[in-house]
């Protein structure tokens, strides 16, 4: 039974909101980081072209330098889905992340969506970023994340790829309305997709027969950190399951370059309150207790789910 008691919803401001909420549990919940740079978004592509990217001033040393300085003071373990693409130039970096405790996985070579590709092509691409990360840490990799959430029902295909090469998680499916993304009628927590091969879905909140995103992005740099925070909560003491949050480098710094030419929707949902994301990513980590995607996930038992 979970405990109800008066709690605070702290904002940022400083007040505070009495509430009769749970308390938070002692669930676990996973911490990723999609290890990008500002220049990889896929909603920049059609402004920033693939071969400019060695042109460009990379900036995800830094800041993954400031992320596992969080984490360290905090004794958090957390998992980073890696393009393999950051991994080739900066594989100090990586080897960094594993010796820290972290957990590595693959967020494919070149942060191309799964649905712009063929089943060959996202074969080759997994299965490249696979060998750069094993090669540069020496142990496995067994999870993998889409670029922007690409699979959903007309690449399912996908799945069998990432059994073939070898892996054993993914956590790729975002289970809401999007305009670029999402599969609203898949199931919300972590069901095997293929014998052995288990989905990790986005984490969402389920309220008035809809899901509402409640699991990182732009959507916690856009809502309250109270409601942010509440949605978690609720997912962890109504549904008794681990949430999982994701954030990106490039989220934490504010001074990155600013990309001209692109639409006012891509400029808000990409700078909007970057400059407030790492006070907000201090109250969460203190907030909820955090750890791996393998170590949270693999060890469970899940349904096992058809999906078409």
């Amino acid at each position: 039974m979970v405990e109800r008691k008066p709690a605070k919803w702290l904002s940022e401001g400083g007040r505070s909101m009495s509430a009769a909420i749970p308390s938070l549990t002692p669930i676990t919940n996973a911490l990723t980081i999609d290890v990008e740079d500002y220049f990889q978004v896929s909603a920049f592509a059609p402004h920033i072209a693939r071969c400019e990217w060695n042109t460009r001033e990379c900036r995800v040393e830094r800041n993954i330098g400031r992320i596992l300085a969080m984490l360290a003071q905090r004794d958090i373990k957390a998992t980073f889905f890696t393009l393999g693409w950051i991994a080739e130039r900066y594989p100090s970096l990586i080897r960094e992340i594993a010796q820290a405790g972290h957990e590595l996985a693959s967020h494919g070579y070149g942060h191309e969506r799964v649905s712009d590709q063929t089943e060959e092509a996202f074969l080759a691409d997994v299965v490249l970023s696979k060998i750069i990360l094993e090669d540069l840490t020496g142990s496995e990799v067994k999870g993998y994340r889409a670029p922007s959430f690409s699979i959903g029902k007309g690449n399912l295909w996908a799945f069998d790829c990432l059994v073939r090469a070898g892996y054993r998680y993914s956590s790729s499916i975002y289970p809401i309305h999007h305009d670029h993304y999402g599969m609203p009628d898949s199931p919300r927590f972590a069901y095997e997709v293929r014998p052995g091969f288990m989905e990790i879905p986005i984490t969402t909140m389920r309220l008035l027969s809809r899901n509402l995103p409640s699991s990182g992005g732009g959507y916690f740099r856009l809502l309250p950190y109270a409601l942010s925070r509440w949605m978690l909560c609720r997912v962890n003491t109504r549904d008794c399951e681990p949430g999982i949050f994701y954030f990106h480098p490039w989220e934490i710094d504010a001074g990155q370059p600013r990309v001209e030419g692109i639409t006012r929707k891509t400029r808000f949902r990409h700078y909007l309150n970057i400059d407030r994301m790492e006070d907000r990513l201090t109250a969460l980590l203190g907030d909820f207790k955090w750890g791996r995607m393998d170590r949270i996930f693999l060890n469970r038992v899940v349904p096992h789910v058809i999906l078409d």
